[in-house]
């Protein structure tokens, strides 16, 4: 099962650039039963190592904007410091992590499945603002710190909302921010021991595989609809999460 999860999640990220946190911990959760403090440290390493694999392929087609990647991580990388300290206090509260978890992908889904129009309200009047973008990747890392969840949605929102870039380069930006995040995340949560080794190993053994046949197929699907369904999926997934809390 933990290989077919890790093909599958592959997949979903190399087809969308969405998906590596928001899916896996809560996968790993709600499917093997995982501890919600174990999911978030896995996830985040499974994270990085799935992104290691697609990202050089985004490099390769050009589809990456160093100057708005800089940028990105100039409010990312502390934020994602900050979230993952925070997570390290929080985490042995089961309750309050569920919370945290089911608001942040409920949020993120709502974000992508109005992002058409979001992004039709911007057209016309739309510049770089990359200094903007600087402060609102600050508390988008700390998401990604405190529950592995936000960097491939928000971080897409983000970019269409913010900057000029096309949708090609929006993918390959945030695939490449989302893989330096993951790696500082997951970096500090295994310093905390807060990871299943085996587990991780399992899931990156079918991630790698996923992970190509994702970017082999990539260009011959519709990127929006699939999107689409993917948010509408994890908006359930989310909502699932709060109730849970909120019966703990």
């Amino acid at each position: 099962m933990e290989y077919l999860i890790g093909f599958f999640i592959a997949v979903v990220i190399a087809l969308t650039g969405v998906g590596a946190g928001t899916i896996t911990a809560p996968i790993l959760i709600l499917m093997l039963h995982v501890p919600g403090g174990i999911a978030v440290g896995t996830a985040l390493g499974y994270a990085t190592i799935v992104k290691l694999i697609i990202a050089p392929v985004q490099v390769f087609r050009r589809q990456v904007n160093y100057k708005v990647f800089g940028f990105m991580l100039l409010g990312g990388a502390p934020g994602v410091l900050v979230g993952s300290l925070l997570f390290k206090r929080f985490a042995v509260n089961q309750a309050v992590l569920y919370w945290v978890l089911g608001t942040i992908i409920v949020f993120s889904s709502l974000m992508q499945i109005l992002g058409p129009f979001l992004k039709r309200r911007a057209e016309g009047s739309r510049k770089n603002r990359l200094p903007l973008l600087s402060m609102v990747m600050l508390p988008i890392g700390a998401e990604v710190g405190l529950s592995s969840s936000g960097a491939g949605a928000l971080g897409t929102i983000c970019l269409l909302s913010f900057t000029s870039l096309a949708a090609k380069d929006v993918v390959g930006t945030d695939i490449l921010f989302g893989l330096v995040i993951a790696a500082i995340g997951s970096g500090i949560h295994f310093a905390f021991g807060a990871y299943s080794g085996v587990l991780l190993l399992k899931l990156i053994a079918g991630g790698i595989v996923g992970a190509v046949v994702g970017s082999f197929i990539a260009p011959m699907l519709p990127n929006k609809q699939l999107r689409f369904a993917l948010s509408c999926w994890l908006l359930f997934i989310g909502a699932d999460f709060c109730i849970r809390a909120a019966a703990l």
